[in-house]
C-alpha cells in the first residue's frame, strides 16, 4: 500500500494537516516474527503513545493456527514519549497473560485504542477460541473455533495489563468508544466485524467490561466482513443555547452489503439505541476497505482509509471533514 505526503485543509477551521514521509518503525519487530495489526493508544497524563501490535511466527497464517489450534502469535507494544519521533524497545506481554495459552490465535485492532475519562486504557482485541471448555484442545478435530471480541485494559497508565470478558456473540475486529449516559455513567460501546449479515454492537457499564449485546441489527456488514471504525465526540450545539454535555458516535465502514465499496460515515445521536444510526454520508465512492476515525477538535474529524480505482488496497488516503460538511453530505 502507498502512503506519501498528504496535505489537507479543513474548511471550517482553516487547519492544515501535514503528513511526513513514510518512516519504518524498526523497533516494532521480533526476530523470526512478522509484525501485524498496528493499534495506537495515547495516555494523556504522561503523554505516552503506545503502539500495540501482534508478531506472528515466520510465515504461519491465521487459518493454519485456527485449523491446528496452535497459537503462533505474540502480543507486543512499543511506546514513545515524543509523539513517535523515537520508540522504546519491544515489550512482549504474551507470557504474562495466561488466557493467550488457551487461544488458537488472536489479534489487536487494527485501528485505535481509547483512554476513558477515568484514565483507563483500552485496546480492542479479538481471539479465536474453543466454544466448549471441555474440548480436548490438543485434538484439533474436536474443537469448534469461534472468534470473540474483547478488551485488553490497564488502570495504572499502562504498567500492568489484563483482558476483559469476551462478547457473548461471535465477533471479530472491533473498535470501542466511550460516552456518558443520562445518569452520568460511563458506557463503553463496542462495534465489531462479523462474518456476514449485520455488525455486532454491544455496551458495557461495568468496571469489569462485561458487554451486553444489542439485537437491533441496524448496521449492515459487508460480504464476509470488513473492519470498521468508531469514535465518540462532543454533541454539537446545533442552535441550542447551552452546550449539550453528552457525546455522539461516528462510525465508518463500506456501505455496500456485498462488496467493499462506497465508504460511509454514520452518525448516532442516541448512543444507547443501536436503532438510531442515520443513513451514511459516502466519503469515498468506489473500492473502499479498512478505515480509522479520529476526532480532532471543534467539530472536525480525520479518516484514514484504504481505497483505489480497481481494488480497495491500492493506497491509504486521508480525509479531513467537519461536522457541518457531514450534515450537508446527508442533506439534513
Amino acid at each position: 500500500m502507498k502512503m506519501g505526503k498528504v496535505k489537507t485543509e479543513v474548511p471550517s477551521s482553516a487547519m492544515t494537516i501535514e503528513w511526513s514521509e513514510l518512516n519504518p518503525v524498526e523497533k516494532a519487530h521480533i526476530e523470526g516474527y512478522r509484525p501485524m495489526n498496528p493499534c495506537p493508544l495515547f495516555e494523556k497524563t504522561s503523554k505516552t503513545l503506545f503502539l500495540f501490535f501482534i508478531c506472528v511466527e515466520g510465515t504461519v497464517t491465521e487459518q493454519w493456527q485456527i485449523d491446528h489450534y496452535t497459537n503462533k502469535t505474540r502480543l507486543c507494544y512499543i511506546k514513545s514519549t515524543d509523539l513517535g519521533q523515537s520508540w522504546s524497545d519491544v515489550t512482549d506481554l504474551t507470557d504474562e497473560l495466561h488466557e493467550i495459552k488457551s487461544w488458537a490465535t488472536f489479534a489487536v485492532g487494527p485501528g485505535h485504542g481509547i483512554q476513558t475519562e477515568s484514565g483507563r486504557l483500552i485496546v480492542p482485541v479479538y481471539a479465536y477460541m474453543s466454544c466448549c471448555s471441555s474440548c480436548c484442545l490438543w485434538c484439533a478435530a474436536c474443537v469448534k473455533v469461534i472468534p470473540y471480541a474483547l478488551t485488553l485494559y490497564s488502570d495504572d497508565s499502562g504498567d500492568r495489563w489484563q483482558f476483559g470478558p469476551t462478547l457473548d456473540n461471535e465477533s471479530l475486529e472491533c473498535e470501542m468508544a466511550e460516552f456518558i449516559n443520562d445518569k452520568k455513567t460511563s458506557i463503553i460501546y463496542c462495534n465489531a466485524r462479523t462474518r456476514g449479515g449485520y455488525r455486532q454492537e454491544a455496551v458495557s457499564s461495568d468496571a469489569s467490561l462485561i458487554f451486553k449485546p444489542s439485537s437491533a441489527m441496524q448496521l449492515v456488514e459487508t460480504g464476509g466482513g470488513c473492519q470498521g471504525s468508531v469514535v465518540s465526540f462532543p454533541a454539537q450545539n446545533e442552535g441550542a443555547e447551552s452546550q449539550n454535555p453528552n457525546k455522539w458516535l461516528l462510525y465508518s465502514h463500506p456501505s455496500n452489503q456485498f462488496n467493499r465499496i462506497d465508504l460511509g460515515i454514520y452518525l448516532n445521536k442516541v448512543q444507547s439505541d443501536s436503532r438510531a444510526w442515520r443513513k451514511p454520508w459516502i466519503i469515498n465512492s468506489g473500492p473502499s476497505g479498512y478505515s480509522d476515525l479520529a476526532y480532532i477538535d471543534d467539530g472536525c474529524f480525520v479518516c484514514l482509509m484504504e481505497r483505489g480505482k480497481d481494488k480497495e488496497t491500492e493506497e491509504i488516503a486521508s480525509a479531513v471533514f467537519s461536522y457541518n460538511e457531514f450534515k450537508q453530505g446527508i442533506r439534513e
